[in-house]
């Protein structure tokens, strides 16, 4: 079975705090090509050398292409980002750049929604808060993030999920994808999520469901809005085209349990059958030299549209601003720009 090759490695270690360069630039420096700088060894394509990841678990993460450390994030703190979720929620702290979703089957309804935490069901791009940016520089995070993407290390899609009870529409669903296809940055081995959980996580309540080694694969496959009566929440594409025989784990974490998987593994969440709100919060990272590729004509690009036409709209710009003329690739480095920062290492510069 599947679920029995799920390894987990218990740690037990003491998060002191520590800064995070936020404010640091990331600039322009042209170079072809999407290649890691980050030397691997013959054995393992998907991990790098000089880690904290022992053999083990390098084997497991390249076979499978996820990793559960246990215990990783302190309940404490923990604690914090759901308490500052909550005021972000009710409008009692503001945060620059912040994109703020909510349910589509809450939207259908126009109804007047409350000002707090239960109609929002994740929240983006807080790349600018000290508070939330305090879990993405996370030492204990980074430590092994760094066995991943290197020691040269920029987050970009910071996220804090609060998936709902489920209406009745299962809109609550995220349907089976791979983070690749929304990234237009290169070299793919070199990207890895870190998502931990903030309280119990399991099937009830829509816990990650992963395609082990779907990620060996090499490929982004084609994705599109699945024909849900429901409906489903914008941007959550869904892989058109899959093998439903392919064995699944579900990965059911307790609070501080983070994940680290590859930008091509499968995975998703299903339905949220319970009356409370699961939460997790969570980073994607990636080498800061990193290449933005032109995604026109492959099967990214209708994601890339979707977020530049959300983009675009969120900054209410005039006809004639100059992003308004900007090519896909051009305005995927300005907002890759934008959302990512440096949080360990040289700020190398991102490459176009």
């Amino acid at each position: 079975m599947a679920a029995n090759r799920l390894k987990t490695i218990t740690q037990h270690l003491t998060v002191s705090p520590e800064g995070f360069q936020g404010g640091l630039k990331v600039t322009a420096v042209p170079r072809s090509g999407g290649l890691s700088s980050v030397p691997t060894s013959h054995e393992f394509r998907y991990t790098v050398d000089g880690g904290v990841l022992t053999h083990q678990q390098r084997k497991f993460y390249e076979e499978n292409g996820f990793l559960v450390i246990k215990n990783l994030i302190s309940h404490d703190k923990i604690d914090v980002y759901r308490q500052y979720f909550e005021d972000i929620c009710r409008g009692e702290v503001t945060v620059p750049g912040l994109t703020i979703m909510k349910d589509i089957s809450l939207l259908k309804s126009k109804a007047n929604l409350p000002k707090d935490s239960s109609s929002v069901t994740k929240i983006q791009q807080f790349q600018d808060d000290p508070v939330l940016m305090g879990y993405c520089a996370d030492p204990e995070v980074l430590q092994y993030v760094e066995s991943f993407s290197g020691p040269n290390i920029s987050v970009v899609h910071t996220m804090l999920i609060n998936k709902p009870p489920d209406p009745g529409s299962k809109t609550s669903r995220h349907p089976l994808h791979q983070d690749m296809y929304y990234f237009p940055w290169r070299p793919v081995d070199r990207v890895v999520c870190a998502w931990t959980a903030m309280e119990h996580v399991d099937r009830s309540n829509g816990c990650l469901v992963v395609l082990p080694g779907s990620h060996r694969e090499g490929v982004i496959k084609e994705h599109g809005y699945p024909q849900w009566e429901g409906g489903v929440n914008y941007l959550y594409h869904g892989i058109l085209d899959f093998d439903e025989k392919s064995p699944r784990v579900h990965l059911e974490m307790e609070k501080g349990d983070t994940v680290f998987f590859h930008p091509l593994l499968i995975h998703g969440s299903g339905m949220n059958r319970t009356k409370g709100f699961r939460k997790a919060i969570s980073g994607h990272y990636f080498q800061t030299d990193s290449t933005i590729i032109d995604v026109t004509g492959t099967v990214q690009e209708k994601a890339q549209r979707e977020t530049v036409e959300m983009f675009l709209k969120k900054g209410k710009l005039p006809k004639d601003h100059p992003l308004n003329k900007m090519s896909m690739k051009e305005l995927a480095f300005v907002i890759t720009e934008g959302r990512s920062r440096v949080v360990r290492g040289k700020p190398a510069g991102l490459q176009y």
